[in-house]
């Protein structure tokens, strides 16, 4: 059963809706681990003390800021939790906003978490999201979460709402320096009409389901290929293509999106169809199949203790 990372309440003016926090995304990736180049033993990270000159337990360490040059205050969760601030056990509704999120700043989006309200709260929970359902809004509201204070954009998704923690502008970049000369470029009436028929002819229904990570995939394959004994093929280079004439290139880019919708029903469904119909190659001998069998299960193990750890880090 998941377990929450934060139990708190919506403040939506004088309404309190108690609500629990869940983090909605986690990472898929392959793992590795940091070995010795000499012996390929795996290495171990140590907490080091010089001023004893011993390695010393993670529990023997406290948290502490530096107040002055090598001048430290320690830190406790009762100072954390001693913050006076409604931020530390509530989501502060501030404002609310066309969820369009054409505003500056809500761009930027750090981490999702979905939302579970208390029983108690839940009417409350689902008058406010069938609310920003109906009128299309976006409520924008303060959090604390691992020690900071986060803005956020709270959302309806699904059957439960959607808390996004944004950047606050100071941590948004300037594009000052960056060379963008838009009000230097000249657009051909022909050009944007030909650049229009190319989205309309890649334009589709979205569903994240159709795709997958390829490069998870292809990188998997390679480690397959070592285990077995074999050596990698270098992979091809994509060369950059030299575009002399827009249009030619455009009318080129329609005609073959145009080609590949009307492929894509005989191929299977959906955009991703071509790529995963095509035929995997076979392995033929028993070194193969024993390598890969071995990798997959490491794989498995390693996908099914990421959630443990998390759960650990959360909890």
């Amino acid at each position: 059963m998941a377990r929450s990372m934060w139990r708190g309440a919506i403040q939506f003016g004088l309404v309190t809706i108690p609500v629990k926090l869940y983090l909605a995304t986690e990472q898929g990736s392959i793992g590795f681990n940091l070995l010795h180049a000499s012996c390929l033993n795996r290495i171990q990270m140590k907490v080091y003390c010089p001023y004893h000159d011993e390695v010393i337990p993670r529990s023997e360490t406290v948290r502490g800021y530096e107040w002055s040059k090598g001048q430290y205050v320690v830190v406790t969760e009762e100072d954390i939790d001693s913050v006076p601030l409604k931020t530390m056990r509530a989501i502060e509704i501030e404002m609310f906003i066309p969820a369009s999120r054409d505003s500056q700043g809500t761009q930027f989006v750090k981490q999702a978490y979905y939302l579970e309200p208390e029983q108690i709260g839940a009417k409350a929970f689902y008058l406010l999201k069938s609310v920003l359902a109906e009128q299309g809004k976006s409520a924008i509201c303060k959090i604390v979460l691992k020690d900071r204070e986060q803005l956020a954009a709270l959302n309806p998704f699904s059957s439960t709402m959607l808390l996004t923690t944004l950047h606050w502008p100071d941590e948004v970049r300037a594009m000052d320096e960056l060379n963008l000369p838009e009000d230097q470029i000249e657009l051909k009436a022909s050009e944007k009409k030909m650049a229009e028929q190319l989205v309309a002819s890649m334009t589709g229904d979205f569903s994240a389901d159709d795709y997958q990570d390829d490069y998870r995939q292809a990188l998997m394959a390679v480690i397959e290929r070592k285990v077995a004994g074999e050596k990698p093929q270098p992979a091809a280079k994509t060369e950059p293509t030299n575009i002399t004439d827009l249009m030619a290139a455009l009318e080129a880019s329609v005609a073959a999106a145009r080609q590949d919708r009307t492929a894509e029903p005989a191929a299977g469904s959906g955009p991703r169809a071509a790529a995963t119909s095509k035929p995997k190659a076979v392995r033929s001998t028993k070194a193969k199949a024993k390598a890969k069998s071995k990798v997959a299960a490491k794989v498995a193990a390693d996908e099914a203790e990421a959630p443990r750890q998390r759960r650990r880090k959360t909890a």
